[in-house]
């Protein structure tokens, strides 16, 4: 078997407050006067992640804070064989919560900028917004994402727990969708097919991230699958989270015989502890996957991303070299 590690690869579902390595957590804390808990809590539903992903995210305060997580980002993704990553930042939450909007995501650009150079990785930044926040910081997200569209920023999209309707950012989706920027919505995690519907309908959305509810619509199925759009699957997220029982039972394996375009990523990779390799482990021991079915999946990575056509052509140069690899 071929070392998974250096499959290339295009990471596509990662957020960046997420990424933040354990000892770089405690450094920023003790900085900053916050008390970083010792042990990760088991989550026993979306909200309780969700409580502690911000405290993570609250030890965040300086530029020097952003710069470092997200040159780290770089470092870490190389490393694990990751050529091009598309890292999801909430930008306009920390701006208000620091009360200067364009700091964070300044500060996170330029460490991207500076690791890229170091290390050699490809990036491009999504900017998100939790569905249960106000439409008003939904529309600071936007404003942010049309005036850094030049420096790296190319898409906005909705996260968070999927009870809070969509509907509410139908006219941002809209102006977002006219000012040439993409929309990528989380929807299918926490609930069902129409949270997918609503986010491809209403949202415009050109993937699907996670989407592993999809197969109780067999109608939605066919429509996802005939137009292509890929679903961002992290599975070791939905079992920490608690959506899927264990990695062994997760959709993965249907979703991928139902002929639907499957793309793997981390999501949340400080969290649960893995890496976009160990999700390929994992597949690999979970499910019986040989090597190109592995090589399958990150191809799928690589042409449902948003990365220049001559970055995807390497890409896919550099898997078929992998695949002539032996021990």
């Amino acid at each position: 078997m071929r070392d998974l590690s250096q499959l290339p690869k295009a990471h596509l579902h990662v957020h960046l407050e997420s990424t933040v390595r354990p000892d770089t957590l405690r450094d920023i804390g003790e900085a900053n006067g916050i008390a970083v808990p010792v042990e990760q809590p088991v989550f026993d539903g979306f909200r309780a992640f969700g409580d502690y992903n911000g405290l993570l995210r609250s030890c965040l305060r300086r530029p020097e804070d952003f710069e470092r997580v997200a040159r780290e980002f770089c470092e870490d993704q190389v490393a694990d064989g990751v050529r091009y990553a598309e890292v999801t930042f909430t930008a306009a939450s920390h701006g208000e919560r620091l009360g200067e909007p364009d700091m964070p995501l300044e500060s996170v650009l330029k460490g991207l900028s500076a690791g890229a150079a170091e290390h050699g990785l490809h990036w491009r930044v999504i900017l998100d917004h939790s569905r249960r926040r106000p439409v008003e910081r939904a529309r600071l997200t936007l404003d942010l994402a049309r005036r850094y569209a030049t420096d790296g920023v190319f898409a906005i999209g909705l996260a968070g727990e999927e009870k809070y309707p969509l509907a509410p950012f139908a006219g941002i989706c809209d102006e977002a969708e006219e000012a040439g920027l993409h929309l990528i919505h989380h929807a299918g995690e926490d609930a069902g097919p129409a949270s997918i519907r609503e986010a491809l309908e209403v949202g415009h959305s050109e993937r699907i991230g996670h989407g592993i509810r999809i197969l109780e619509d067999l109608a939605l199925v066919a429509e996802v699958r005939e137009r292509g759009i890929a679903l961002e699957v992290c599975p070791s997220s939905n079992v920490t989270l608690g959506l899927v029982p264990s990695f062994e039972e997760h959709p993965l394996p249907r979703l991928v015989d139902a002929g639907l375009v499957v793309t793997l990523s981390t999501d949340v990779p400080s969290i649960t502890g893995t890496t976009l390799t160990d999700e390929f482990l994992r597949t690999r021991e979970a499910f019986a996957y040989h090597d190109h079915a592995l090589a399958g999946l990150a191809r799928a990575s690589v042409d449902a991303s948003f990365a220049p056509a001559e970055l995807k052509r390497s890409l896919h140069a550099e898997i078929d070299a992998w695949l002539t690899w032996r021990n």
